[in-house]
Formats: structure tokens, sequence, C-alpha cells
């Protein structure tokens, strides 16, 4: 199974995440959800696999998240992955999938090593600088 990483290339944890998995050596599925969005479904079966409530897969800092007022429980699961579907912005991402599982990495690029199949072939440092793993591959806590 193919490594996918649902991605925004103007989001810096995305790209973070990105790196990390090519710092494997490992190209993958690159599908860039604004371009090419989920459907209703496709979000349905993503929450699936991530085992997170649907709330966990909208991101907040959105704009039209306080537009709609959307941290208001008035909104069902149903309404909420139709509008992630109508309006893609409010996904949170990155969101990987790997044949270890389904996370989504944020707040930190970093959670994407708990599901990585193969090992880190050297050192990575976040386009801020923050160094996350070390010259030998190994996660730096």
């Amino acid at each position: 199974m193919p490594t996918t990483i649902y991605h925004n290339p103007k989001c810096s944890t995305s790209r973070n995440t990105l790196g990390l998995i090519r710092n494997t050596g490992e190209e993958p599925v690159i599908v860039e959800y604004l371009k090419t969005p989920l459907s209703k479904e496709e979000l349905r079966a993503l929450v699936a696999k991530l085992d997170i409530p649907v709330r966990a897969l909208l991101r907040p800092k959105e704009k039209l998240y306080a537009e709609r007022d959307l941290g208001n429980p008035q909104w069902s699961d149903e309404d909420l992955l139709g509008l992630m579907a109508e309006h893609p912005i409010l996904m949170n991402r990155p969101v990987v999938i790997t044949a270890k599982g389904a996370k989504l990495c944020r707040p930190e690029s970093e959670a994407v090593l708990d599901i990585l199949e193969k090992p880190q072939r050297g050192a990575f440092a976040k386009e801020d600088g923050t160094r996350v793993v070390d010259e030998h591959g190994k996660r730096i806590q």
C-alpha cells in the first residue's frame, strides 16, 4: 500500500510532513485536496480510518469556521462532512495514510513518524530550523 498524503502546499506543517515522508526515500501519493476535493463519502471513510470524531478533522483557524459558527454543537456530523466536501479549506491537514495506519499530523508534522514503514535516511529539520531527526535517522525527542 503506498503512502498517501492529503496535502496543502501552502501549509508549512504539510510541507514538513511531506519532507519527512520523502526522507525515507519514498515518494508518496500526493492528494492536493483543495484542487481535488474529497466527497462526503470519502471524508466519512477518512474519519473512520483516522478513528477520530468528525469535528477533529475541521480546521478551527479557518475564517469560514468562525463565519458559519462551526464550533456550535447544532451542526451534525453529516452537516460537517457536507460542509467539508463543499468547502475543502475546512479540512485540517495534513492527513497521512500508510499500511501502518492513518494520522492527522497536526499540530506537529513529526507525528507522521509513528506510521511510516521505512526509517528516516538522515537528518531532517523543519522549515523553521527545528531538528526532528538526527544524522543517524533517529527521532529527536
